[in-house]
């Protein structure tokens, strides 16, 4: 099939981002159930947080061109979200593409399959989330296929260019941002919550009676 080009997406809500820089991730996991990437495409490297605007590219599996292409396009803030259609042996993301991506000021990168040149990467610092790590690398082919700006999936999540990507030490959200704004409030305020309720449970309050558990157990019962 044919490379299908589509335009970047537009910028994403400045304030909306200011709060999801602000949330710890895991909170949105008390109102979420979609947009949570397979929990075994960890951070590779890098130590930031990743808040940034997924730019996607569908890859075949050897062949990196598209890639190289979509690398010299992105801009600050963007993460480039590679899915390499489920291969697990070739490596997209090196030290030469990530370094690409760094110097236009990308937030990071994700690979839906495997990362290499790891020492590298762990100088330059760029967050690279994959599934692991090899020396086996994809090549510059040129092979008729693949997308850029389109839908993928990536670590078992649909992805839209412009949705948000969201990655720390636990692992990687993916939603659209009408999806986040939505209870983004909600999460900032438990985060607030959070100390009071842990200085509680040292005082020797009970969790459930503190969260209302023990109280919904027995009126169900």
């Amino acid at each position: 099939m044919p490379i299908e080009f589509r335009s970047l997406p537009d910028p994403l809500d400045e304030k909306l981002v200011e709060k999801l820089r602000k949330v710890d991730f895991p909170t949105l996991g008390h109102y979420l159930e979609e947009g949570f990437c397979n929990p075994r495409l960890q951070r590779q490297a890098g130590t930031e947080r990743l808040v940034g605007r997924a730019v996607t590219v569908r890859t075949t599996a050897t062949d990196s061109t598209l890639l190289h292409h979509a690398a010299g396009l992105v801009g600050p803030g963007d993460v480039v979200v590679v899915d390499c259609g489920g291969d697990r042996r070739h490596a997209p993301l090196g030290e030469v593409v990530v370094n690409a991506l760094a110097s236009r000021g990308a937030a990071g990168a994700v690979v839906d399959g495997l990362c290499t040149d790891i020492e590298a990467l762990h100088t330059l610092g760029l967050p690279v989330y994959a599934y692991g790590r090899t020396t086996l690398t994809t090549k510059l082919q040129g092979i008729a296929d693949g997308s850029l700006c389109a839908p993928v999936v990536c670590g078992g999540v649909p992805v839209h260019a412009g949705d948000i990507v969201l990655g720390d030490a636990n692992g990687l959200i993916i939603a659209s941002g009408t999806r986040l704004a939505a209870v983004i409030d909600e999460a900032l305020a438990d985060d607030a919550e959070e100390p009071v309720l842990v200085a509680e449970l040292w005082q020797g309050r009970p969790l459930g009676s503190l969260t209302g558990a023990t109280e919904t157990l027995r009126r169900l019962t």
